[in-house]
């Protein structure tokens, strides 16, 4: 195979597929991010009850997390910063979905803070785990569609 032929374009269908997989990443951490911004100290109640972070990080994390997933989220819509953006929301989704499941392993029954900073919003930790795993999924295949597979030589 030669190294220096020029990369086949996407599919039709790839293109469509990224396409869709980067607007529903944008429009998931847009609506993640909307109630944590509005609610920090609420937030940051969500993110002691993980036990994961030093006590000293929480608030710090509970007003910069947010606004992290809003810029991820303009910058997935508008298609800017593509590589490094879908890098970083299928980073953050992998480590969202870790700590449900540190926190599933260890028996704790937390509030996932994904959507709604309300503590009653609490559910089945086993229905998170299954949730967000489909979000890192979704995130990975973005990431494949949007860099890896763009950076490919053809046939490789």
């Amino acid at each position: 195979m030669r190294r220096d032929a020029p990369s086949r374009p996407p599919a039709r269908a790839e293109v469509w597929l990224f396409t869709a997989l980067r607007l529903f990443l944008a429009g998931l951490f847009a609506y993640a991010s909307l109630d944590k911004i509005a609610h920090p100290d609420q937030f940051a109640a969500i993110l002691r009850d993980y036990r994961l972070l030093p006590q000293a990080a929480v608030p710090f994390t509970a007003v910069v997390l947010p606004w992290l997933e809003a810029v991820l989220a303009l910058a997935l819509a508008l298609g800017k910063w593509r590589e490094g953006a879908l890098f970083l929301s299928a980073a953050l989704l992998a480590v969202f979905w870790a700590s449900l499941a540190v926190n599933m392993s260890r028996g704790l029954d937390v509030s996932c803070g994904c959507f709604s900073t309300a503590k009653d919003s609490g559910g089945n930790m086993a229905w998170y785990l299954v949730r967000d795993g489909f979000f890192v999924l979704a995130g990975l295949a973005a990431w494949h569609l949007g860099v890896w597979r763009r950076r490919r030589p053809p046939g490789g």
